[in-house]
């Protein structure tokens, strides 16, 4: 799959088999993480890779009861670390880029997923204190996104977008 279709086609996915994740397909998403760009390559993140049930479960209660989050083999935890961005930028780099760059690192992750036949949904709402405690970071690492991720168990099915005239500006 090129990554223009990886881009048009991926969806979130919510419900995954039971088939594993094996380490070799977790090193190469990994790697598609590390790959995102980052304000000034700071390289703001810290990464979790959770496989354990209980640790999942945490994660699960921790972003509103999501079970989905809980029943993929493998799940991400992709945290900024505010102050690696604010030692070049300041208070911009701690508020801004920090989360950029931990976007687009979640991203990469979920374009990789898609491109190998995997599938994940990016987790934004949830109880931040509850996922650091449930993966246990310091307090300088701040939990962003968590993106469970295994094969997905239906049918992908690519959701409507705005048309481009609703959403673009052209300034000349």
């Amino acid at each position: 799959m090129d990554t223009l279709e990886a881009i048009l086609t991926r969806t979130s996915v919510r419900a995954f088999t039971d088939d594993p994740v094996t380490d070799d397909l977790v090193d190469t998403l990994l790697k598609a993480m590390i790959a995102a760009p980052s304000g000034g390559n700071k390289q703001p993140w810290r990464i979790f890779v959770v496989r354990n049930l209980d640790i999942k479960r945490q994660l699960a209660r921790g972003a509103g009861d999501q079970e989905f989050v809980a029943e993929a083999p493998v799940v991400f935890v992709v945290c900024r670390v505010p102050d690696e961005s604010g030692q070049r930028y300041g208070s911009r780099g701690r508020n801004l880029y920090s989360i950029q760059d931990t976007a687009a690192m979640t991203q990469n992750l979920l374009l990789a997923a898609h491109a190998i036949g995997l599938g994940g949904c990016w987790v934004g709402a949830f109880k931040e204190e509850e996922i650091a405690t449930a993966i246990n970071t310091p307090a300088s690492v701040i939990p962003v996104a968590i993106i469970p991720i295994g094969k997905p168990a239906n049918p992908r099915n690519v959701r409507g977008r705005k048309s481009l005239d609703q959403v673009v500006h052209f300034i000349s």
